[in-house]
């Protein structure tokens, strides 16, 4: 059978897809990794894995024999992976905004180049997802290193060189480069990228949606694909999750669920609005405004494990019964800092209300609650900027369980619409390569909607009050978290603290 291959470099796991041409999929595998913590609010990842894992999902997907006709990649970012000029790594690459190592290059960037004259040109202001200041905290603390550097490279672009040789970056993640990118020419800003790039080539921008290159002969025997099958450019993550979903139109709020909580809003003109994101759109002739929680599904994660690792299963029943409002419960989700809309990397998880009464169950649904709960503070701060939500959809391994979606919809107020096939990015990326084959093929024919969740809106009335106090216990915390924030440490009890790379 004739198919495409899409894989998506994630935080905590790679995943691949084998899909017909029809949209159906045929196969799936996964690999799991962890991020590197070698100091505090540094997070970081070898590039290396991403190639290996890439190999290795290409080899098992194709093993039963389909014939594959073209692969598209996707991943997490913006990322900062810096290798010499034969495209040798120079070391682990920094992760997106989840690494807020880079606070003071942003002060300074900020005053070199001012706040308002940035956010004009760029869209967005610097922040730790910024790419900017990242290379900025390079070139002053590992200069020997970046005075080697000659490319730069996020999953999706690193996939593609490995696949095919050609260094490009695609205009979704250079837009999220701040301030290299120009938001209004679609182009690399002359000056400031010029500066912050040092002797780095910046790499030719192309759309998601592009062929860039055939698989080489050297990438096919890693791989098991065959040598000479077209592959697209692609795109960070969400925005590949967005394009699986069919959610690319003004007005339309994609959602996604997973280790972080992502919303991307379709617009019909450009907006700006500091701390949200103002993004080209995966494609051509698209624009966003879009945000993103440090952690949502990490946060469940993380609670698993400090309970034993019940089975999941056990877990959503349990925090079922403990009813909305989780019985007196109340979580602040700034467990790894925030990114928006309060910018805030020193912000810590306050938990308020605990008792000896209190079960894991309860634990666990005021886990839940607290990602709805940053999930509504960013659609309020995206409506206030002035995005249209007409149609919003879920999608990501959250959205598998139904609890947690339920929850989020009576928070919000929001209905929510759950496609057919809620594997996400990976899925996205496949479609990619199959509309570069087909430019006929729809996304919305390939994974039409399986369900609508609906607001509770008894329990909708619970969240609202508790909604009010959610955005009260922030600001009345803050300098608590602040001052704890730096006494913070990136490795368990008993072992060394790192001091950085």
């Amino acid at each position: 059978m004739e198919a495409v291959l899409g894989v998506d470099i994630g935080t905590s796991s790679s995943k691949g897809v084998l899909v017909a041409l029809d949209g159906r999929v045929l196969a799936t595998a996964t690999r799991e990794h962890a991020v590197a913590r070698p100091a505090p609010g540094f997070v970081e990842m070898p590039p290396e894995t991403w190639w290996a894992e890439f190999c290795s999902l290409a080899r098992e997907l194709t093993a039963a024999g389909e014939r594959v006709l073209g692969v598209g990649v996707s991943g997490m970012g913006p990322c900062v992976a810096m290798t010499d000029e034969a495209g040798t790594p120079l070391r682990q690459a920094i992760l997106y905004g989840v690494d807020t190592r880079a606070r003071a290059q942003i002060d300074a960037l900020e005053d070199r180049l001012g706040v308002a004259a940035v956010l004009e040109r760029c869209g967005s202001a610097l922040s730790s997802q910024s790419v900017g200041p990242k290379l900025a905290w390079l070139n002053e603390h590992e200069p020997h290193l970046f005075a080697r550097a000659r490319r730069l490279f996020m999953p999706a672009s690193w996939l593609v060189w490995n696949l095919t040789g050609q260094y490009v970056l695609d205009h979704h993640s250079a837009s999220q480069c701040t301030p290299l990118y120009d938001i209004h020419e679609l182009r690399w800003h002359d000056t400031w990228s010029a500066d912050l790039f040092g002797e780095i080539e910046r790499p030719p921008l192309v759309w998601a949606d592009a062929t860039v290159g055939d698989v080489s002969v050297q990438a096919a025997a890693r791989t098991g694909l065959p040598a000479g099958i077209p592959v697209i450019s692609g795109t960070i993550d969400a925005w590949t999750e967005a394009v699986s979903v069919d959610a690319q139109h003004p007005g339309d709020l994609m959602i996604m669920y997973g280790t972080t909580m992502f919303f991307i809003n379709t617009v019909a003109r450009p907006l700006f609005a500091p701390p949200l994101w103002a993004t080209t759109g995966a494609t051509a002739g698209t624009r966003c405004l879009a945000g993103g929680m440090a952690a949502s599904g990490a946060i469940t994660n993380w609670l698993r494990d400090l309970l034993g690792r019940p089975h999941f299963d056990t877990l959503l029943a349990e925090a079922d019964a403990s009813g909305p409002g989780a019985r007196g419960l109340l979580l602040l989700p700034h467990l790894a800092g925030e990114r928006t809309p309060i910018a805030d990397p020193d912000a810590r998880g306050v938990l308020v209300g605990l008792s000896l009464q209190h079960t894991r169950g309860d634990l666990y649904r005021a886990a839940l609650e607290a990602t709805a709960f940053g999930a509504r503070h960013n659609i309020d701060a995206i409506r206030t900027a002035g995005g249209a939500i007409d149609t919003v959809t879920a999608v990501g391994g959250g959205t598998r369980g139904r609890l947690w979606t339920e929850i989020v919809s009576s928070v919000t107020g929001l209905a929510q619409q759950v496609r057919r096939t809620s594997i996400g990015a990976s899925y996205g990326a496949a479609y990619l390569a199959a509309h570069a084959l087909d430019p006929g093929a729809r996304i919305a024919d390939w994974n039409p909607v399986d369900h609508v969740v609906e607001p509770d809106m008894e329990q909708q009335r619970v969240y609202d009050e508790r909604y009010r106090l959610y955005l009260e216990l922030y600001p009345a915390t803050a300098r608590f978290s602040h001052a704890l924030a730096d006494t913070a440490v990136s490795t368990p009890p008993g072992q060394p603290r790192g001091h950085g790379p």
